[in-house]
């Protein structure tokens, strides 16, 4: 278990990470805003069991209307795809805290799969923009001179 919360922190670090470094601003918005609240979600670990299914909802909710603000602002392609994973990501969360379902073994599996998913948006989309904004440069470039 530990194993693998060490391999999604490596990944959200290094998707995120790269969205801020190297993407445009869409890119950069959207891996600041979910790096930010995986790191709080993280932070509610003390709190007791009973509020944080809800604290999840409400976690879930403004990343998708962050998101939703970004990708109107910015009409990436990527985001189209994160916000439908986020749509999946909070109907999960929202059917185990209706039920009242314990967290089993197909929460964490479809939680974590579309979380990774999330990132894989967010990193395709952040090389996408890097390379448009490297090609952009070499023929300004090559128009200069």
């Amino acid at each position: 278990m530990l194993f693998l919360t060490i391999i999604f922190w490596t990944l959200t670090g290094l998707a995120c990470g790269l969205a801020v470094w190297k993407g445009g601003d869409a890119e950069r918005f959207g891996g600041a805003l979910i790096l930010t609240f995986a790191v709080i979600w993280e932070a509610t670990a003390f709190l007791p069991e009973g509020i944080r299914p809800t604290l999840q909802l409400v976690f879930d909710f403004l990343t998708a209307l962050g998101l939703l603000a970004i990708a109107v602002r910015y009409a990436s392609l990527w985001l189209g795809g994160v916000l439908l994973f986020q749509a999946l990501q909070f109907s999960l969360h929202s059917f185990y805290f209706v039920t009242k379902k314990p967290h089993d073994n197909l929460h964490a599996v479809v939680n974590n799969s579309v979380f990774l998913a999330i990132l894989t948006c967010l990193a395709v989309g952040t090389l996408v923009a890097w390379r448009r904004r490297v090609v952009a440069q070499a023929k300004a470039g090559a128009v200069a001179a």
